[in-house]
């Protein structure tokens, strides 16, 4: 499937509007290694960070988890399940677009196909599900509204390193 991605790396702050979280969250997640920008790491003071449409993905799943109440523990051990299906290679998010994150509030299991759905399901307990194939598009439209939104739609690959060092 071929993503409608305008922009081929987001900044920090773009990032936190697209996700709906703070700077002092994405940098506790950059800190921490749990979540650092793929495509250019903090590193020191007039730099910044870069990241892709896959972390991006990343952000937005996590988000949803701690939303769900899922502990920081745990979403750190789904972040490892994540990276299975990141095509880091093409960033394309196409990847993630086949799994469903199940959880009963305890653990998360990463489901890849309906038997596995089907199997994690038949415990019986009270789950709920992250299609990531709808995170993916809810993603891209939250991407494309920012870009509106901020006079970026046309916005090329040149141009986005241009409006970086000037910003």
């Amino acid at each position: 499937m071929k993503s409608d991605i305008i922009k081929k790396f987001y900044i920090s702050k773009e990032v936190c509007k697209i996700i709906g979280i703070t700077y002092k969250q994405l940098d506790y997640y950059d800190r921490t290694d749990f979540i650092k920008p793929s495509i250019n790491g903090a590193g020191g003071y007039g730099t910044r960070r870069m990241y892709s449409f896959n972390d991006l993905m990343k952000l937005k799943v996590i988000k949803k988890l701690m939303e769900a109440g899922i502990s920081l523990q745990k979403l750190r051990k789904t972040k490892r399940y994540l990276e299975q299906y990141d095509d880091s290679n093409n960033n394309s998010g196409d990847g993630f677009l086949k799994v469903t994150l199940i959880s009963d509030g305890n653990t998360v299991y990463a489901c890849n196909s309906d038997k596995a759905i089907i199997d994690t399901l038949k415990s019986g307990q009270g789950v709920f599900g992250i299609a990531l194939g709808k995170v993916y598009h809810d993603l891209n439209g939250d991407i494309e509204r920012y870009l509106i939104k901020n006079n970026k739609k046309d916005v090329t690959r040149e141009k986005v390193k241009e409006i970086i060092i000037y910003e």
